[in-house]
């Protein structure tokens, strides 16, 4: 690289977007994602060790892959190729291998080959790097929104190391965002300006734990006051109209927040499929978590639908996998159908009752013991010795009997009274009633 090069390279990034300015150049500059880069983890060891092999990052947008990426080819001072699959092929990584063959014969240096979004290579482009990644020509440091053991072939897979990156929490983002604006280098630090720590707050939860957003929002509503004044204040108006988003309503402490999750949990359980969508709607609008949102559907789906409709749960959960899986904006529809899923189905928290009701009693009386013959390993010299004693009863096996089934005390003699769940005469439950009246609760 000449003179002029380095020249038109250092004005390209003088000119680069914030979020490009500010990806981190030092491993101490890192900041997230603390189950993988977090004191005493793996990857950090590697990294200062430099003993790097082939990694997959696997994380949603702004996570920090490419940006970790970087860090490592700096840190391992390995000459740093990078590629989109969407837009290169077999003959770019033909010509990635023949750089990085030179460079190791030449002056001795290792490469390290950054393809972002790596699940869009096809088969045949994936088998193309296995046998460079495998003779160690160069380093593979694929990205990946997706979930490589899906959209990547077993053979890189196996030849690699998977770290999972999660979005960014709020506290990062707003570090990341503080950091820019005091950065007087790469960042605005030269800049008057000025923006409260609730303000920072609204830019980082509207960011949805990606980083690169959150530092496009920030640009975003400094860059058209950066030569109006010798103070710059930010304001909230400022950033609905950047955004063009109107009523943000947030605020440090949350309470918009929960005050809309409630109303969300609340419209479910009173079967009005109208309200949980609009308060679904006002979820995804202000940014929140897909799969906070998903936690939520699933908890109602068992604490107020219950057995009433057993299938509200495993349609709540696959919409949760589902939603993890496939990501947003297509997510919200998922979420919209387990969301009306629940609110239309027939309630009951006869098992969430149930279950409390046995807890509390755990805590509060003497509940008694095991009966013997349900205990594990009743051989039958411990049956002689207890039916010596006058218990006169063994286990029954229920498949021995029509029905399959035979009535047997299964409960402590001090709680054998006790009928913990009550199903209600909601939906499924309907017939759950009517098989327990049958066998459990029929007259002797």
């Amino acid at each position: 690289m000449d003179l002029f090069d380095l020249m038109a390279q250092k004005q390209l990034k003088s000119h680069a977007p914030l979020a490009e300015r500010m990806k981190p150049e030092k491993l101490e500059d890192f900041i997230g994602q603390e189950s993988i880069m977090g004191e005493g983890k793996l990857l950090p060891k590697l990294i200062k060790s430099d003993r790097l092999s082939s990694i997959i990052l696997y994380g949603p947008p702004g996570s920090g892959k490419t940006s970790l990426a970087k860090v490592i080819a700096k840190h391992t001072q390995a000459e740093f190729m990078s590629m989109n699959a969407v837009t290169s092929g077999v003959k770019d990584i033909r010509e990635a291998v023949d750089k990085a063959k030179d460079q190791l014969a030449m002056y001795q240096k290792r490469t390290v080959l950054f393809i972002d979004e790596i699940h869009r290579f096809n088969k045949s482009q994936q088998d193309a790097l296995l046998p460079f990644v495998e003779d160690g020509t160069f380093i593979l440091i694929g990205a990946t929104t997706e979930n490589p053991y899906f959209e990547v072939n077993g053979a890189l897979i196996s030849r690699s190391s998977v770290f999972r990156l999660n979005k960014l929490s709020t506290q990062d983002i707003i570090e990341i965002l503080k950091r820019a604006l005091s950065d007087k280098e790469r960042g605005l630090g030269i800049h008057p300006i000025v923006i409260s720590d609730d303000l920072l707050y609204v830019i980082a939860d509207l960011s949805t734990g990606d980083a690169r957003r959150a530092l496009n929002i920030l640009e975003m509503v400094t860059v058209t006051k950066l030569d109006l004044s010798d103070r710059i204040e930010i304001t909230l108006s400022d950033i609905e109209d950047s955004l063009q988003v109107k009523s943000l309503d947030y605020d440090k402490n949350g309470d918009n927040h929960y005050d809309i999750t409630s109303a969300f949990i609340k419209s479910m359980r009173g079967s009005d499929p109208d309200a949980a969508l609009y308060y679904l709607g006002k979820m995804i609008a202000g940014g929140e978590d897909p799969r906070f949102i998903a936690r939520r559907i699933v908890i109602c789906a068992a604490e107020d639908v219950g057995n009433a409709d057993p299938m509200a749960l495993v349609v709540s959960n696959s919409a949760a996998q589902a939603v993890d899986f496939i990501g947003m904006p297509e997510g919200r529809i998922l979420l919209a159908q387990a969301v009306t899923y629940v609110a239309t189905a027939p309630k009951s928290n006869a098992a969430y009752l149930g279950i409390d009701e046995v807890l509390s009693d755990l805590n509060n009386i003497a509940t008694g013991s095991i009966p013997y013959y349900l205990k594990d390993g009743t051989s039958l010299s411990l049956e002689r010795k207890y039916l010596k004693q006058g218990s006169g009863q063994k286990y029954l096996y229920p498949h021995d009997f029509d029905d399959h089934y035979v009535k047997q005390q299964y409960l402590p003699d001090e709680i054998a009274h006790k009928r913990y769940y009550k199903p209600s005469k909601q939906g499924h439950e309907v017939q759950i009633n009517q098989y327990l009246n049958r066998t459990k609760y029929s007259p002797e």
